[in-house]
């Protein structure tokens, strides 16, 4: 059954009975009445005798607190968190710092969509405590189904902070009365809204398999915000009252800025000082009159809900006795503003909370709301600078959210890099889109160029208007290229394409997180199915979070994988062996195996922490893969490394090593560990589970993770840097050696550039400067083939004098466009073709 049908039926069952599933004994006693609506039937509550309809905008004549407001206290954006935060202290709750609004603790979701998404899976399903309980959070959020509505409406956004009421309880302790006394006194005391202005919807709500009552609250035809709560879960045996009961109550900060405030759209008490700077910068001057009689109208306009919105437009300007070519162009630029501000606030919080706008996963959805802004601002030449307008924003929130200053000056590089990537597209679109405006351009087509080449719908309307033509761009085109990007997931772990029969099996006990230097152990055999044995306890170490798996022998017998499965270490032997079930063995590991995965491993979490340190808070790790030869460690990060970044990563990996700083490796319970250590100890992957093994480099790095590592830095030994590639948009790879490896890198280097030089005749230290102009040569060499010059190509080769100092080989490969390992085949193929040439 889906979320939909769950909520209808539930909603049905709960109609009936309001007194068990609703705080209606609350209402009663407050003098509220319980009615239906006439308009939407829904059911609801009010202390109004002549009030007959829900209050929704749709069925009572949209916003409607414009000219009285009806909230006797007036808050500005900060404010509202400041006194909500306060009053509920008051009532018991523990007010906490919002969450990243990139969730890294989660496996299903790139975004915050809401404040509940803080505490799911694990504090929701109960294996976790929660940071507080009860508690209030002010969590920014991002979702991108409104993308079109931002601006036009006057109270859509793509970004905003949900202020969150939460408790985890019990069922027996579950207090439905006092949470919703505690919200409904906020509305009297905190808002200062009299029960009059107040009306409460009956409601249900169903999501990830939970479903309950909810009650959400109007005024004036504004929501001011949802309370739910979370009581029954869908089973295959039928609806089950769940063990933990929960309350989510969800409520718009903004919202409620703009309810006591009354200004004509809810962006100018968000963002009140970046609205007055961009009013200033771009002259536009809002009709005050016009907007505060189109405001209440303006919820008409969801794109989301109206199928022809030019129809919608005219039937506003008839109700307001204005032209609609006036209205449009009064407002249509407006909000083009407002978007610029809000996609841009929407990108501070993202970005600094490492967040990167890319052609991928969620990252896509950012470059959607940031290629917009730009659009707007190129589109009606406003010269505006989006960096200077998210520090406005992150001084504005600095009394709420210090955490977006201290990363401006990193959002404002890459804001800037996605500028210049935006001008780039745009050039080449232009000639894409002049080509393909003489065919039919349908949706589909808008979708797909804006998909694979980035292209603005609105620029194609605009080039094919110039030819005549005129091409129709969705009224909900960003959310439905939005909806086309989820989180693309990351494996991290081996699993066998195998089934074995181990349900009478114990868990086997880890012991390789206690001693990565143990090679040798004794232990007993629990089962034995064909070639694969399973042990009572093992320090052997199972390929998982991207470093393959220990070997050795058990009792002699040779060990050729080991991998986990279900609540068991497997351990693979050769398809022949004399071990015997429940047999005392002793176990030896391949210890110069070990220590190698060990020191790449250790040395990608040295590397993450350098990469860091060089390039940005934005840095983290999107996957890694630890083998004998080498390591690589892919990393977040909105261009390709430049050769003085890859120096200076190398150089300050090496300072780490060479700072010789303790590794601490420990368990936490979840709450403890995210609460000592923040939820960036989430890196390259979602680990479950109540508890969590935690590697810190003392005041360098601090990454949840299961590998085995080593016990200082020292042990890690020489780290080289080998490659860097740009694997993807938005993710960067560095390939690396530590320790023996690294130290046979070099010694293969050196034989390679020994062969190099000897291929191009000239000495080892001068291989940079004569691959370069071997380059070059060859091009010209190719260039003046096609012109009949052959004997002139061949004679540029005769010279190379220059010297060139430093890694020669790697200096090399990038002068001739290739990989290091590629190098003497691709020289020797340059200098064939130049000999063909020559003859």
């Amino acid at each position: 059954m889906d979320t939909k049908q769950i909520k209808k039926e539930f909603k049905a069952i709960a109609s009936k009975n309001p007194e068990k599933y609703y705080a209606a004994s609350v209402l009663k006693e407050q003098g509220f009445v319980r009615k239906q609506c006439k308009t939407c039937g829904i059911s609801f509550w009010t202390v109004n005798n002549g009030q007959h309809n829900c209050g929704d905008p749709a069925c009572s004549g949209g916003f409607r607190f414009f000219d009285n407001p009806p909230a006797k206290k007036k808050l500005d954006y900060i404010e509202v968190w400041q006194e909500f935060s306060k009053h509920f202290q008051k009532l018991g709750y523990t007010p906490i710092k919002r969450y990243p609004v990139i969730a890294r603790w989660r496996d299903d979701t790139e975004f915050v969509q809401a404040s509940i998404y803080d505490f799911q899976p694990y504090v929701v399903s109960g294996e976790v405590k929660p940071p507080a309980n009860p508690l209030v959070v002010p969590q920014f959020c991002l979702r991108f189904n409104d993308i079109d509505n931002v601006g036009i409406t006057g109270a859509h956004y793509t970004g905003f902070v949900m202020i969150g009421q939460h408790a985890f309880t019990p069922p027996k302790e579950f207090n439905q009365r006092k949470y919703f006394e505690d919200i409904h006194s906020w509305l009297n005391k905190g808002l200062g809204l009299p029960n009059e202005e107040i009306t409460f919807h009956e409601d249900a709500w169903a999501g990830g398999g939970n479903f309950g009552p909810c009650m959400e609250y109007f005024s004036r035809g504004l929501e001011l915000g949802n309370q739910v709560y979370m009581l029954y879960e869908v089973t295959p045996h039928g609806n089950k009252e769940l063990n933990l009961k929960v309350l989510d109550m969800g409520m718009g900060h903004e919202r409620n800025a703009w309810f006591t405030q009354a200004t004509a759209t809810s962006y100018e008490t968000t963002f009140p000082t970046v609205c007055k700077k961009l009013f200033h910068q771009t002259g536009i001057k809002v009709d005050k009159h016009l907007m505060q009689r189109f405001l209440p109208f303006s919820s008409y306009l969801n794109a989301d809900e109206v199928d022809d919105l030019q129809k919608m437009w005219q039937k506003i300007a008839d109700q307001l006795k204005v032209d609609v070519s006036y209205l449009k162009s009064n407002v249509v630029p407006l909000s083009a503003l407002f978007s610029v501000a809000e996609h841009t606030r929407s990108l501070l919080f993202a970005l600094a909370d490492g967040g990167l706008p890319s052609n991928v996963g969620g990252g896509y959805n950012l470059r959607v709301i940031l290629r917009r802004a730009l659009y707007f601002n190129d589109k009606y030449n406003w010269n505006l600078d989006l960096g200077a307008i998210a520090e406005e924003h992150a001084q504005y929130l600095k009394p709420l959210f210090p955490e977006l200053h201290e990363n401006i000056a990193n959002v404002k590089k890459i804001l800037e890099v996605e500028r210049h990537k935006y001008i780039q597209t745009v050039d080449k679109s232009r000639a894409i889109t002049q080509r393909i405006v003489k065919e039919e351009i349908t949706p589909e087509i808008l979708v797909k160029l804006y998909d694979s080449n980035g292209i603005a719908p609105e620029l194609i309307a605009d080039e094919a208007k110039k030819l005549g033509k005129n091409v129709q761009v969705p009224d909900n085109f960003y959310a439905l290229v939005a909806s086309k990007h989820d989180k693309e997931k990351q494996e991290h772990e081996t699993k066998a394409d195998i089934v074995l029969d181990i349900a009478n099996v114990p868990e086997t006990k880890v012991l390789y997180f206690d001693d990565w230097k143990k090679a040798e152990f004794k232990a007993h055999i629990v089962k034995i199915i064909g070639k694969y044995v399973i042990l009572d306890q093992t320090y052997f170490y199972p390929t998982s979070g991207g470093q393959i798996n220990d070997r050795g022998t058990i009792q002699n017998e040779q060990v050729v994988n080991v991998f986990k499965y279900k609540h068991v270490i497997v351990h693979e032997l050769t398809a022949e062996h004399k071990i015997l079930e429940g047999e005392a063995v002793v176990c030896v590991i391949d210890f110069a195996r070990r220590m190698q995965l060990t020191q790449h491993h250790t040395a990608t979490h040295i590397m993450n922490a350098a990469a860091r340190t060089v390039l940005g808070n934005h840095i983290n790790q999107a996957g890694a893969k630890k083998t004998l030869e080498k390591a690589h460690i892919d990393i977040t990060h909105f261009q390709s490394l430049t050769e003085d970044e890859v120096r200076k990563i190398e150089l300050e990996a090496n300072r780490i090593v060479e700072a010789r700083i303790p590794v601490i490796k420990k368990f936490y319970p979840r709450d403890e560990a995210e609460k000592l250590f923040g939820l960036n100890i989430y890196q390259g992957g979602v680990v479950p589970g109540k508890e969590l093994r935690i590697v810190n480099i003392i005041n360098t790095d601090v990454e949840c993770c299961g590998g085995t590592h080593l016990d200082n830095t020292s042990e890690a030994g020489k780290i080289k840097i080998i490659k860097t590639a740009k694997i993807q948009d938005g993710i960067a790879r560095i390939t690396f050696t530590a320790g023996n490896a690294a130290i046979n890198e070099s010694a293969d280097e050196s034989k390679v550039a020994e062969v190099i030089a000897k291929l191009l005749q000239c000495d080892v230290q001068q291989i940079p400067a004569r691959a370069q102009e071997l380059f070059d040569n060859w091009k010209k060499a190719k260039k003046a083939v096609e012109k009949q010059q052959k004997i002139d190509a061949v004679e540029l080769l005769l010279k190379s004098t220059e010297k060139f100092e430093g890694d020669v080989v790697a200096k090399a490969a990038i002068i001739l466009r290739t990989q290091p390992e590629h190098l003497i085949k691709t020289i020797e193929r340059f200098l064939k073709e130049l000999d063909e040439y020559k003859k």
